[in-house]
């Protein structure tokens, strides 16, 4: 897989709702995982979506979540840049850019899904996440 950029969209408890109305529209497949099947089951968050990928028969890559409680959240910052892939030095690349003269929300280090992820706002404001997919077994 070569490296790729994907709008990320947070929501506040209804990103399933936005997500299928996406899919209804731009057709493909959603794939949806909820913060229960990582950890959260019995917690209030559990059925709130984690990550969601929508891919259309176009080519158009779409990902979205819920924001957590606790998490802050505004309707300006909705909007998160998604960077993926599975070429570790191409990707370090640009977290490295991206947080020049930004700051880091979350370090880019390994995840409990098995990838490496980080999170970061650059130097203009703009939100990203980078993940580096795990080298297969």
């Amino acid at each position: 897989m070569s490296s790729r950029m994907n709008p990320y969209i947070s929501f506040v408890d209804n990103a399933r709702e936005a997500m299928t109305f996406y899919q209804d529209g731009f057709g493909g497949e959603l794939h949806i995982n909820t913060f229960g099947e990582y950890g959260q089951a019995g917690t209030p968050v559990e059925n709130l979506v984690m990550h969601a990928t929508l891919e259309s028969p176009s080519g158009f890559t779409l990902m979205a979540s819920d924001a957590p409680p606790g998490m802050e959240f505004s309707s300006g910052s909705a909007m998160t840049i998604s960077l993926s892939g599975d070429d570790e030095s191409e990707l370090r690349g640009y977290w490295d850019g991206l947080v020049d003269g930004g700051s880091i929300t979350l370090p880019l280090e390994p995840q409990m899904w098995g990838d490496t992820f980080g999170m970061c706002t650059d130097r203009f404001g703009v939100a990203w996440m980078v993940n580096i997919a795990a080298p297969a077994a």
